[in-house]
């Protein structure tokens, strides 16, 4: 059922986002107050390339892709927005229209705040404008990191970087194996090749090698990290050699 409200767990992930709960009560308040909910089903479109904006949107379950889509049927990948973060705010801003597709990935709820009660809650709440500049200062630097990588560090090294950031933001215990993370997320090699500018098969050559050195298991579900400390260690020696 549809319910307009958000429900136990949805309201605890918006309230736990890393960037939200760290804003004052009076804010999360007035944000939440003229909020309203919408629920997708997986792989429905949620907002489109070259439209208006017409809501800020928060993720309080599931996911949303981040990309775009073509004449000729294919799609392409950038992020995965995980429970707890929002986005929508820039073309807000700016005035302009959306640059990318964003779609549900598995059955997703939103929480939108429309661009009138958005724009209002930003002329009465100079925190808020703070808080957008701080985490738009971050995402550039994130951006900076990830095409300096594409540049400097060989696949393998990113996509040990980019499974330690899915394991961060999606990851959920392993059932039966206290020690291991299931990226809680149905990646398609291909999404997660794109991800990474490069290759599905390239890709595919690299799971490969990782599921022999016991890192990681590719299963139907889900892919699984079996060794957090492995991946981090390709990570951190590429930091020394670069050094």
């Amino acid at each position: 059922m549809n319910t307009p409200f958000l429900g136990c767990d949805e309201r605890s992930a918006i309230n736990s986002g890393r960037w939200f709960s760290a804003l004052s009560a009076p804010l999360k308040h007035d944000i939440l107050r003229c909020a309203y909910v919408e629920r997708y089903r997986h792989g429905e479109l949620i907002a489109a390339r070259g439209e208006q904006p017409q809501a800020w949107l928060g993720c309080a379950k599931g996911a949303l892709r981040v990309g775009s889509s073509y004449s000729s049927g294919k799609h392409s990948t950038l992020r995965y927005v995980e429970p707890g973060a929002w986005l929508g705010d820039v073309s807000l801003l700016d005035g302009d229209r959306h640059t990318h597709d964003v779609y549900a990935h598995g059955t997703s709820t939103i929480v939108c705040v429309g661009r009138a009660d958005f724009r209002h809650i930003l002329s009465q709440h100079v925190e808020l404008c703070e808080a957008l500049l701080r985490r738009h200062a971050r995402q550039i630097r994130t951006l900076y990191g990830r095409l300096e990588d594409l540049n400097t560090l060989p696949l393998r090294v990113r996509l040990a970087k980019q499974l330690l950031h899915l394991v961060h933001r999606h990851g959920v215990p392993a059932f039966g194996h206290p020690n291991e993370v299931r990226i809680g997320i149905h990646l398609a090699q291909e999404s997660l090749a794109q991800l990474l500018g490069a290759s599905r098969q390239r890709v595919n050559m690299e799971l490969k090698a990782l599921e022999r050195d016991q890192v990681i298991r590719v299963q139907q579900q889900g892919l699984i990290v079996r060794n957090h400390a492995a991946l981090l260690q390709m990570v951190g020696q590429s930091v020394a050699l670069a050094a």
